[in-house]
């Protein structure tokens, strides 16, 4: 049992009477089975025999044999074999020895029994794996819960109308009980017909007094518990008959869900093998559509099958065969025969059915596609036919009114060559239509033997183009014999016009070409491109007299033309039918060109004059630059090398480290010219200077890092010389200091790694361990950079060296003051300190609250702690 349940502690006067009275009828119910009883608790199990005899019973156990004598310490022995027997049991006694029950302790006997009783009544009582007295509250519950007017909740106030005690009477002996007539404001009535029939005709003895439970706030929880749990072994048998009636109704619940399932199984089967009855006939019709949207809404018909009603169909299978061999399982692990559906109906029925769907599915899938396939191509043909004949019908439309014009006969010369070339194009073009026309042709054929639904149309439009195209080869020849016969004539003229052509054109492009380089823009950044600009231009100028002949040799073949026409009468239409160039063209570019050449010169030489000027100021920053920037470098040394130099006192040391300041700021002039002349570079955009690898930016931050050191190693001396006064360090120690830091600064660069830092505290008699090293690191290291500068180290050594004032000589001081009381007042404060002191004391110390201070005291003790940071002040 789980809780406390300590005799010491559960027993009051006001309830041991209560309890005396219900012990005593339970030692009593068990004891007459064995032809004797008891009268008083605390009086007859005193010798022990009683005692042994009530374990007997209850216990259906032999104990060891008791002693026979009458003698206090025959009895105590008695009394201890039946507390050992109960300690056998695994029942641990608390504050109960043999001596308090042979002595007649009513308080200990009771507590005895109480353990007795739930050890051996309500100990064994377990409903769903619950304490005992969590099980007998649980098994209360359930009896009762049908009962108006009853809830049980615990061992006590539950139960003082009585109407729970006749629940569970009336709930497994309703004869002996009539619950409807019950009242519940008649609680003495209720509990004395529960305690009647109990007694009467369940051979519960009475153990509790109606009058006490009715009266008393909360009747005793022991009490009930004890009364109740005789109930619980009295209709044990009662249990037994509602387990069996828990086990029929559980075996017949699972017939009836077995039922249920093959019900739903036969169901299932007979409503899936329907549909695909219904839908292998519909999948087997392969009647084709002729049009492509048709087809198209059979694949789409057929998707919505695969998508929408095949899938449930699909989980309904799967739960069928799940359903099916759940069944199966339920009936095996239940002792069931095996279920046998109807015949047609079995998985394997199912499953050759599905077999059979899919394979019509598959079946009807492959023709959609083969016959979507087949109209695809129809349509593509018929789409391809229809494309080229409108392309031919395009191309031929107006060629027969041209081939049969007669413009040659009032042609010039040049007009006669063109229409003869274009006649020769028109008939390249003819013989590129021969494959277009063949393929119509082909295309025709190939849609006649697919049986394309609209065959007709497509011969009457075939037939129509194959007698165009006979028409137009007929007029082809025509034209061109006519075109030949008149071509002879203009020859001549013709090839001279060529000729011009052939040489104006590549002339033309290189006047394009000059002119473009002559008024090209050009970006460069130094002396070296320039020049090979000139000398690219003096290259072109050199080509010029070669240029000019070739324009003069171009302007003859015109002029030849012109003497011809004029020697035998013809009349010229001014336009060469080989090109858009005309005599004109050629002498306005050539005028241009001359004119942009001497431009071009004195573009050059203007920037020849501008790259001059930016190399003077490249050379002019890098003078500086590499003047400057070296100077920084050595200053950066020397303050480094002042900074670990030992010689002469700190003042010498400040004084040489201010005239280190002062020549760097006089140096400052230096730095703006220079600034100046990179200004002056940026306007004109120079960005490079092969002359210096100094940068500005590279001398700014120089600059900036000298005056930072300056000034850093400047308040390093400064700082040495505030901890030199403050800590009495004589101007040798910090000598001495700084020859032991500049030994062990290996580095040379005014810092220690962790090791040297060792090394250096074991030279001056430093005894180190680990721990204690860590500590002085964390001293001297404060952010983990993992070196020790010098001023860190300075601040160590006079820590460790010099004298320091503390909090507590401090209280001493102020203890002096005030005559060694814990408490200092403001008269002696202003007696003591000057006033300055005094008013600061005043205003900062808190009021003392110890006992026997005078009004205003102060307290000296928590302000000389605030003082060192040990408190807040």
């Amino acid at each position: 049992l789980t809780p406390d349940w300590r005799i010491s502690n559960i027993y009051t006067y006001s309830n041991t009477l209560s309890l005396s009275q219900t012990f005593t009828a339970w030692c009593n119910s068990h004891l007459r089975k064995a032809g004797t009883q008891i009268e008083n608790i605390e009086e007859d199990f005193r010798n022990g025999l009683k005692l042994m005899l009530l374990l007997e019973v209850i216990s259906g156990e032999r104990l060891p044999k008791p002693d026979k004598g009458k003698m206090r310490f025959h009895k105590i022995a008695n009394v201890n074999k039946a507390l050992d027997f109960i300690c056998s049991k695994g029942v641990k006694l608390v504050s109960i020895g043999a001596e308090e029950i042979v002595d007649g302790n009513v308080k200990m006997t009771l507590g005895m029994i109480w353990t007795i009783i739930l050890r051996f009544a309500i100990q064994d009582i377990s409903v769903e794996e619950t304490s005992a007295k969590e099980g007998l509250l649980l098994w209360c519950q359930r009896k009762t819960a049908p009962y108006r007017n009853v809830n049980v909740q615990n061992f006590h106030i539950s139960w003082k109308d009585g109407l729970a005690l006749c629940a569970l009477i009336h709930r497994h002996r309703p004869d002996l009980i009539d619950y409807s007539k019950l009242r519940k404001d008649d609680p003495m009535g209720n509990l004395n017909t529960a305690f009647e029939v109990a007694e009467k005709y369940l051979d519960i003895p009475k153990m509790l007094d109606a009058e006490d439970i009715v009266n008393t706030p909360k009747p005793d929880e022991k009490a009930i518990m004890t009364y109740v749990s005789c109930f619980y072994h009295a209709f044990a048998g009662a249990e037994q008959a509602e387990t069996a009636a828990n086990r029929i109704c559980k075996v017949l619940a699972v017939n009836q869900e077995n039922e249920k399932l093959m019900e739903e199984y036969e169901k299932l089967a007979s409503e899936l093998l329907e549909w695909i009855r219904r839908t292998i006939p519909w999948l087997e019709n392969r009647v084709a559509e002729q049009t492509m949207r048709a087809m198209q809404q059979k694949l789409e018909d057929f998707r919505d099958y695969r998508r929408v009603h095949k899938p449930p169909k699909v989980q309904e299978k799967c739960q069928l065969e799940i359903n099916f061999n759940t069944l199966q399982t339920k009936l095996r692990l239940s002792n069931r025969p095996a279920f046998m559906p109807s015949e047609g109906k079995m998985v394997s029925d199912i499953a050759n059915a599905w077999k059979g769907l899919e394979q019509v599915e598959k079946g009807y899938e492959e023709w959609l596609l083969t016959e979507i396939r087949r109209l695809e191509r129809l349509d593509h043909l018929a789409e391809k036919f229809k494309q080229k004949c409108s392309l031919h019908e395009s191309w031929t439309s107006g060629k027969v009114e041209l081939l049969s014009m007669k413009d040659y006969e009032s042609a010039s010369l040049m007009e006669i060559r063109a229409l003869m070339r274009k006649h020769e194009a028109f008939e390249s073009d003819l013989a590129a239509h021969q494959d277009r026309v063949e393929q119509i042709a082909a295309i025709a054929q190939e849609l006649n033997e697919l049986d394309y639904h609209d065959a007709v149309t497509i011969n009457a439009r075939c037939q129509g183009i194959c007698d165009q195209w006979d028409n137009l080869g007929t007029l082809t020849q025509k034209r061109r014999d006519s075109l030949e016969r008149v071509e002879k004539l203009w020859e001549t003229i013709d090839q001279l016009y060529l000729e011009f052509a052939k040489r104006a054109a590549p002339f033309n492009n290189w006047m394009d070409g000059a002119m473009e380089d002559l008024q090209d823009m050009f970006i460069v950044h130094s002396i070296e491109e320039i020049q090979s600009l000139i000398t690219a231009h003096d290259q072109f100028k050199a080509t010029l007299p070669e240029a000019d002949k070739e324009r003069v040799a171009t302007m003859g073949i015109q002029n030849e033309i012109v003497k011809i026409a004029q020697t035998y009468g013809i009349k010229l239409s001014g336009v060469n039918p080989y090109t858009n160039l005309s005599p004109q063209d050629i002498t306005d570019k050539w005028d241009a060109v001359k004119h942009l050449v001497p431009l071009r010169d004195q573009m050059l030489q203007e920037e020849v004059a501008r790259q001059q000027a930016n190399e003077r100021l490249r050379r002019q920053f890098a003078a500086q630059a590499n003047i400057i920037g070296p100077w920084i470098q050595t200053k950066m040394e020397e303050i480094s090398h002042v900074s670990v130099d030992i010689a002469g006192s700190l003042e010498e040391q400040m004084s040489n480290l201010k005239q280190y300041e002062q020549n760097i700021i006089n140096y400052k002039c230096n730095i703006d010219k220079l600034e100046g002349d990179h200004q002056l570079s940026q306007e004109s955009l120079i960005f490079d200077n092969k002359h210096t690898n100094y940068t500005m930016e590279h001398v700014r931050v120089g600059w900036e890092q000298l005056l930072t050191t300056i000034a850093r190693t400047i308040n390093e001396v400064e700082n040495q010389i505030l901890t030199r006064d403050a800590k009495g360090i004589s101007q040798e120690q910090l000598n001495e200091f700084r020859a032991s830091f500049n030994h062990f600064d290996r580095k040379r660069n005014g810092m220690m790694d962790p090791d040297d830092f060792r090394a250096c505290l074991i030279s001056m008699g430093y005894d180190l361990g680990e721990v204690e090293f860590a500590r002085i690191m964390t001293l001297v290291d404060s952010n983990n950079t993992g070196v020790v500068t010098f001023q860190a180290f300075i601040d160590f050594m006079t820590r460790e060296t010099a004298e320091t004032d503390t909090a507590d000589q401090v209280m001493a001081s102020f203890k002096i003051l005030a005559s060694d009381k814990t408490y200092i007042t403001v008269e002696e404060l202003r007696r003591e300190l000057p006033p300055e002191q005094a008013d600061y004391c005043i205003s900062r110390m808190t009021s003392y609250i110890g006992s026997g201070a005078p009004p205003g005291a102060l307290d000296y003790i928590s302000f000389s702690s605030a003082l060192y940071g040990e408190s807040d002040l």
